[in-house]
């Protein structure tokens, strides 16, 4: 049975040549193969969505200056993985392959990959247990019709208790509980911008919130991040000039600089938010994982200097575990129920028993967090060991919270290095992908959720990837070798 042709869009040879960049190892022989990696780490992306047309393979061709016969060779190898399908007289396509994804030359499986490209952690300790002490009493909301449009009133008064414990005086009026913190995100942007308006962002800032920016028809306008962190006075400049309908911040260990605005710096912030009458949207995922401190006793959200024009969004995602699915918006009361009143063009709430457990795993002590963070603080210390061993070339600053290093490179080589990393069973976001237009090609986001020894492995892997692709690293001897569990 033939593959049904999509009805998806088609990308020219050009802008397939501009979105690959320099996806060739220098001094290989493998063009095929580099290639095949290319476009293969665009596709388990994201950015070659499947069912999109690709080239002919004479555009190709004339478009990557190669050979036609080094095209075929590399389509032939992503059909074999199901990557790519064709018909004839109909062309080739993105596919969705049935099976484990291989990663050549090294034969490593997508399943054996070590992914870094993902910053997130295992459940934490004792969700388990709560899961089985809300299972015992969910009977009581059973007989009711499950649709919490604001969400269940036990969780929307824990993580007010949580906000008015670091200095911000919270009701529950005024928790809106989503579908994870992207959740928020969507549903704050959809409030406050529409086609062509302006976001102040960060540079660099957030993937997935710079897509959300575009999802909205949008324009993300960045404001450069600096080595010490925020330049305020570029941000205020580009409030004055720019005018964004709203601005989307991260000031507890931004993503992914690792960067955290002080109680002074949030002040600032607040007075130029004022100032010029702009809402922003400040994003808090990563509060709860300071590494060298307790939350509580950091500086207060930046809502408690400008709490009418501040919409504060979080999530247990990173703190506790990514598949409860469990974000909040924080706002004003009268702005909670604007929220309320168009949640329904997208959601009618969100999942009951996932709130009644975050619920439970809020009622307790901290213990569960100290652990977290103790065991993060331990990660973090063991990757940047590994990396100093294996990458000696690579500089990085030791960050007082979150889940990743921002490694700068010793060469422009972020996509030549994250192409190359899938032959050796690694997974990487190049630092591109954190620009609002790209750039960052001296840089990668580099996460330390794994287990110790994958951290180690990956970090001996990576050592091997550098230098075969810049010289930028120890140069390895014999094959890579993958753990298989």
């Amino acid at each position: 049975m033939t593959a049904p042709v999509p009805l998806g869009g088609r990308i020219s040879g050009r802008r397939l040549a501009e979105l690959l960049g320099e996806w060739r190892r220098r001094g290989t022989r493998r063009g095929s193969a580099d290639l095949a990696a290319a476009i293969r780490m665009f596709v388990l992306d994201g950015r070659l969505a499947v069912g999109t047309r690709l080239p002919a393979e004479r555009e190709m061709s004339e478009a990557l200056a190669v050979s036609r016969t080094m095209i075929t060779a590399a389509l032939d190898q992503l059909r074999a993985e199901g990557l790519v399908a064709s018909r004839r007289g109909a062309g080739s396509w993105i596919g969705l392959p049935s099976g484990p994804v291989a990663v050549v030359p090294d034969g490593v499986a997508a399943r054996d990959e070590i992914d870094l490209a993902r910053a997130a952690s295992p459940a934490i300790p004792g969700l388990l247990t709560a899961m089985d002490a809300v299972r015992l009493r969910v009977a009581e909301h059973l007989a009711g019709h499950g649709y919490h449009d604001q969400g269940v009133p036990e969780l929307r008064a824990r993580i007010a208790d949580r906000y008015t414990a670091r200095g911000l005086p919270t009701g529950p009026e005024q928790i809106l509980v989503t579908s994870g913190a992207q959740h928020a995100l969507a549903l704050a942007l959809r409030m406050f911008t529409g086609p062509g308006d302006r976001v102040l962002v960060e540079q660099p800032s957030y993937p997935n919130a710079l897509e959300a920016v575009r999802a909205g028809s949008a324009v993300p306008v960045p404001v450069a991040m600096t080595e010490q962190g925020w330049d305020l006075v570029g941000v205020g400049a580009a409030l004055r000039q720019a005018a964004p309908r709203v601005a989307y911040l991260v000031p507890d260990f931004q993503n992914p600089t690792a960067h955290r605005l002080d109680a002074d710096g949030r002040e600032q912030l607040a007075h130029l938010l004022r100032r010029t009458r702009t809402p922003a949207i400040v994003d808090e995922t990563m509060v709860e994982l300071d590494l060298e401190g307790d939350p509580l006793d950091g500086p207060p959200p930046v809502a408690a200097f400008a709490d009418e024009l501040v919409v504060s969004i979080g999530s247990a995602s990173k703190s506790h575990w990514g598949g409860l699915r469990v974000g909040w918006i924080r706002a004003s009361a009268d702005l909670v129920q604007r929220f309320v009143a168009t949640r329904s063009a997208i959601d009618l709430g969100s999942a009951v028993f996932e709130q009644l457990v975050l619920a439970e795993l809020l009622a307790g002590p901290d213990d569960a967090l100290r652990a977290r963070r103790a065991d993060l603080a331990e990660h973090r210390d063991v990757l940047a060991e590994a990396l100093r061993e294996h990458c000696p070339r690579w500089r990085f600053r030791l960050p007082a919270g979150g889940l990743f290093l921002w490694v700068e490179l010793d060469a422009p080589v972020s996509t030549r290095i994250a192409v190359a990393a899938q032959n050796h069973g690694v997974r990487l976001a190049p630092g591109s992908r954190f620009g609002a237009h790209g750039g960052f090609e001296r840089r990668l986001r580099l996460p330390y959720a794994q287990p110790l020894d994958v951290l180690r492995e990956a970090a001996r892997r990576l050592g091997l990837v550098a230098a075969s692709v810049a010289g930028c690293g120890l140069v390895g001897e014999g094959e890579v070798t993958v753990p298989v569990a």
